[in-house]
């Protein structure tokens, strides 16, 4: 069975079409399934990985109340917006230099 160039290329880029479809259609169900009204929910190893703390560190921040966390089937989650929002409030803006006139 011989098949020619153009018919080879024209298979395979209906197959690549087709997984592009199927990845899109998985990371759909990705973000509905780590989601709540629509908002993206992170987990413990999530937020350690993005804001670069320690375990300890994000446990106080849970216990101090800056951040606030939901309990579901035993596993803890943050909302997105939470997260951008202790962020916010956790940042110092940068003390602004007075010079000195000696």
């Amino acid at each position: 069975m011989n098949i020619d160039r153009m018919e080879f290329i024209s298979w395979m880029e209906r197959i690549m079409e087709r997984f592009n479809i199927l990845n899109d259609n998985i990371n759909d169900i990705q973000k509905q399934r780590n989601s709540i009204d629509g908002e993206e929910l992170l987990d413990n190893q999530d937020l350690l990985q993005m804001l670069k703390i320690s375990h300890r560190s994000l446990q106080r921040y849970r216990s101090s109340g800056k951040l606030p966390y939901y309990t579901i089937s035993g596993k803890l989650y943050y909302k997105l917006s939470d997260v951008h929002q202790f962020i916010r409030e956790s940042f110092n803006a940068p003390l602004q230099r007075t010079k000195d006139n000696t």
